[in-house]
């Protein structure tokens, strides 16, 4: 079979494995067609200044709801408005058994499709529909995705320091804590971190930016010193994780990666913007650092072509902004036919709706990686029972139907989402000239 025949046919695999249609027909013997009937947008600030928007499906069958997560931190109310009168309306009525159907008839809808706000309604829509299914069936998602591939979803832990001594302190008290893969940031001026110049500091044009400011080359010279600082003082046994943001450019990245091979990367995260994939090509020609890329993808073919010219060894999208558990299984299955990986993004403002999609996905795939660890505050778990916990760097869901959660809407209701001064814009870095720095 040529390369693009192999690629059409995994793309269009049906999500449900033919063993799992079979259970889950037998147990649907006898009721009725299901039907979507309502549909509301809740929001909420968890308690902790988050923006979670979730979408909750009821269907004709008494007490059989879902939910699913169309995580936005930035363009939030522009997604709530797309739920609210452009996706209900059209969903009234429709079979909530046709996953497939419905994603694909959501997803051409619009006309304009791929672009993340059209993705975060889809993802909310797909979520909902797989946790309907799932409680109806009495089995957690992983089992209707063909079940476990292993016993639990190993999460790589965040530290940082504002000296390589620091960093060496937060690789040890995160491996007392049972993680075996370890991401570490350096320095001051969060991403980024090492190749700041402090405010006022460095050649800047008259009556300019005088913030921090971002220098390619003083972060190339910076961090891979840290590395080798913190593999001499801890060895080669955990396995770390770096994350550029995006903040490098062409030959700058290609150096980058080469300086840190020596390190043994388990890799290094968005070395290149999107606009910048092509690089990765001299990358890979240049050294072995292996290189996990997409947390601002929400395209098929951002990802499509690194997957299948093995330029890349993790795929890194975020759930909710690809189009639900629908789409990533399938890019984890194209994943697996071409040896990448997934380490999909789940950390950060995401919500715990958001992060057991991914955890159904990777438990149920052997194309897995490593997921985004990513620990809530105390009242989630009494806002959201079910919610996954991490357990000495492993991370384990509720095992219940469906998605495995549940929503408390009058607690979540005391804890509203409130607007972002700004606008909630990102909050972008510059350089000494005072140009933007991309995320």
């Amino acid at each position: 079979m040529e390369r693009r025949e192999l690629i059409k046919s995994m793309l269009a695999a049906p999500a449900l494995p033919a063993a799992a249609q079979q259970q889950y027909a037998r147990a649907m013997n006898g009721l009725p067609p299901l039907k979507i009937t309502g549909a509301k947008v809740i929001t909420t600030s968890g308690g902790r200044g988050y923006r979670w928007i979730f979408l909750k499906l009821t269907t004709n069958e008494p007490g059989l709801y879902g939910i699913g997560s169309a995580n936005n931190h930035f363009q939030t109310q522009a997604v709530v408005a797309a739920l609210e009168h452009h996706l209900i309306p059209w969903l009234i009525g429709k079979d909530a058994d046709r996953i497939e159907d419905l994603w694909q008839s959501a997803h051409y809808r619009t006309y304009w499709r791929q672009g993340p706000v059209a993705n975060n309604v889809l993802s909310a829509l797909d979520m909902a529909l797989w946790d309907i299914k799932g409680k109806r069936a009495s089995m957690p998602v992983y089992d209707l995705l063909g079940g476990k591939a292993r016993d639990a979803v190993p999460c790589y832990d965040h530290i940082g320091g504002r000296t390589k001594e620091e960093c060496v302190e937060g690789v040890r008290k995160s491996m007392e804590k049972g993680f075996r893969h370890i991401r570490v940031q350096f320095g001051e001026g969060g991403y980024g971190g090492g190749g700041f110049y402090g405010k006022g500091q460095g050649e800047r044009p008259e009556g300019g930016y005088q913030g921090m400011a971002f220098d390619e080359e003083k972060y190339v010279n910076a961090i891979p010193p840290v590395f080798d600082y913190v593999r001499s003082q801890v060895g080669f046994e955990p396995k770390l994780l770096h994350d550029t943001h995006s903040h490098l450019s062409g030959a700058n990245a290609v150096e980058f990666c080469r300086r840190m091979q020596p390190y043994q990367m388990f890799f290094v995260e968005d070395v290149l913007a999107p606009e910048q994939i092509s690089w990765y090509r001299q990358v890979r020609q240049i050294c072995s650092t292996p290189q996990a890329v997409g947390e601002v993808f929400s395209h098929t073919y951002e990802w499509l072509p690194l997957v299948t010219e093995r330029l890349i060894d993790f795929v890194r999208c975020r759930v909710a902004a690809s189009g639900g558990i629908t789409a990533v299984k399938k890019m984890a299955t194209l994943c697996e036919y071409f040896g990448v990986k997934t380490a999909f993004q789940e950390g950060g403002e995401n919500d715990p709706v958001n992060q057991l999609a991914a955890y159904h996905v990777d438990i149920s795939s052997t194309a897995f990686g490593i997921q985004e660890e990513n620990n809530f505050p105390p009242l989630v778990d009494e806002m959201m029972p079910g919610t996954a916990q991490i357990r000495r760097g492993y991370l384990y869901g509720s095992g219940k139907p469906g998605l495995g959660i549940d929503i408390n809407e009058e607690l979540m209701a005391k804890h509203p989402m409130q607007p972002i001064r700004g606008g909630g814009a990102y909050p972008t870095d510059r350089g000494l000239d005072g140009s933007v720095v991309r995320p």
